[in-house]
């Protein structure tokens, strides 16, 4: 009697098939988790912003802020350098936190939209409005009373952008 010994061709194409899912899915699943880690962090530097609003006010007896770099020194943060950064023109107004990974700028909301007279909120930049509330939908900011800030930023996981009421 002559036994063979070996795999046959269905055994092989098995495992292949079966290594080929499991690459596909670390290769879907793996970027994914890093996008919403990332945007985990960048919640994280919006709320550190919107604190920093609220403490700026208190000391200041309800006034607003007028520069980003006035809010970073609230939250562990300093003045920009002027360059641009993700192609916004940044100057040394604005502020800058986490290692120059994230700059803020502060601006008053153009009456009833979500158009800013100063900068833009994208995964860089966290723009702060003053006057302003957060919509209802939570993606912009519109007019509130003079007392009231919204902290606007973009995410990374699927070009939304998130906003904060102060």
């Amino acid at each position: 009697e002559l036994k063979q010994k070996g795999f046959t061709i269905i055994e092989v194409v098995l495992v292949l098939a079966i290594a080929a899912l499991i690459f596909l899915m670390v290769f879907i699943a793996l970027p994914a988790l890093q996008r919403n880690q990332r945007d985990q962090a960048r919640r994280t530097v919006q709320g550190k912003i919107a604190s920093a609003v609220t403490t700026y006010q208190s000391n200041r007896r309800g006034a607003q802020p007028t520069t980003g770099a006035q809010l970073a020194a609230y939250a562990d943060g300093d003045a920009a350098a002027a360059n641009t950064y993700d192609g916004v023109a940044a100057t040394t107004s604005d502020g800058m936190l986490e290692n120059n990974s994230y700059y803020v700028r502060v601006g008053a909301l153009t009456s009833g939209t979500t158009t800013p007279t100063t900068g833009v909120a994208n995964k860089t930049w966290i723009q702060v409005y003053t006057a302003a509330k957060c919509d209802p939908t939570g993606a912009g900011a519109v007019s509130g009373t003079a007392k009231q800030a919204a902290v606007v930023m973009g995410l990374e996981n699927g070009g939304s952008t998130v906003c904060q009421d102060v």
